[in-house]
């Protein structure tokens, strides 16, 4: 381990999609170097930074919007991250072969290096969001992934629901979970809308709680077609604690400082992992129970 600090800070990148891919781009380059030069040294955007949230319909052209990882956007970012010395999770629409797609996250190292990626595992199928028509679920398994300033996991959106998923990832090390996401309210729900994104943000800090984790959730913001993303990305610390939140409708970067000496100390006296009865979890892998 080659941490320099026991207190990184993290930056979330919260913005509204531009039609055009270039112009995403543009955007996220310049909000990581605005993100570096404000004191992050951890940063992350939203889910698919660099297209619109294309899943709100079914439409065989938006495949060509796939891009190889790391590729040609993969090595620039890995040149922006040494030059800044910055460690980045950058989440985009992976093509992995003819017909296979994955939504995918780039991590990379400050001094550039390729640490690898994250396919997204759960995969949604509801109005507005056909993601089943588009990605294939992850095979990446949970991971961890070593960076300068810390060691991170790296969950995508829907995958932020399930407790199993940031339990594994938590049990490869991780002091951070970063969740890009894109989720928003529909035409129809408005009566739902406080209590869908009090789940959401709930059953995330539960996440953080449950494992002693900071988590990261980096949403997108602004109008696309009939969804609004309801942005409001946030840093809770590992007693599930709102340490950072951004607005509702407008772009943000947001920075939380991280306190890795206090979250270890915190792991010791609620030492969740020490008590886990391994030994009674097996019927977590069924379906459902007898």
């Amino acid at each position: 381990m080659w941490y320099i600090s026991d207190m990184p800070k993290v930056a979330l990148i919260q913005q509204p999609s531009a039609p055009a891919m270039e112009e995403n781009k543009r955007r996220t380059e310049a909000a990581i170097c605005e993100a570096a030069a404000g004191g992050a040294q951890i940063i992350c955007t939203q889910e698919m930074c660099t297209t619109p949230y294309f899943c709100r319909t079914q439409d065989c052209a938006a495949f060509d919007l796939a891009e190889e990882m790391p590729g040609a956007w993969g090595k620039k970012l890995q040149g922006l991250a040494a030059k800044l010395e910055v460690a980045l999770v950058v989440a985009g629409f992976e093509r992995r072969a003819p017909g296979v797609y994955h939504n995918t996250a780039m991590v990379i190292d400050a001094d550039g290096k390729f640490l690898g990626t994250y396919r997204k595992m759960h995969i949604p199928q509801d109005p507005g969001f056909e993601e089943k028509f588009y990605f294939t679920p992850g095979d990446t398994g949970y991971k961890c992934f070593d960076t300068k300033f810390g060691k991170i996991g790296v969950l995508i959106c829907w995958d932020q629901w399930y407790p199993e998923a940031a339990r594994l990832t938590a049990l490869q090390g991780a002091q951070v979970l970063f969740y890009p996401t894109a989720i928003g309210w529909i035409p129809g729900e408005e009566g739902l809308y406080a209590a869908q994104h009090h789940a959401w943000e709930t059953v995330q800090c539960g996440h953080a709680v449950a494992n002693g984790c900071y988590v990261c959730a980096a949403n997108r913001c602004g109008t696309e077609g009939e969804t609004t993303f309801w942005g409001q990305s946030f840093v809770a610390d590992y007693c599930g604690q709102v340490i950072a939140k951004a607005p509702v409708d407008a772009p943000a970067i947001l920075y939380a400082d991280l306190d890795f000496e206090a979250q270890e100390d915190h792991r010791r006296i609620w030492p969740f992992f020490r008590d886990r009865r391994i030994d009674s979890y097996s019927p977590i892998t069924q379906r459902w129970g007898e």
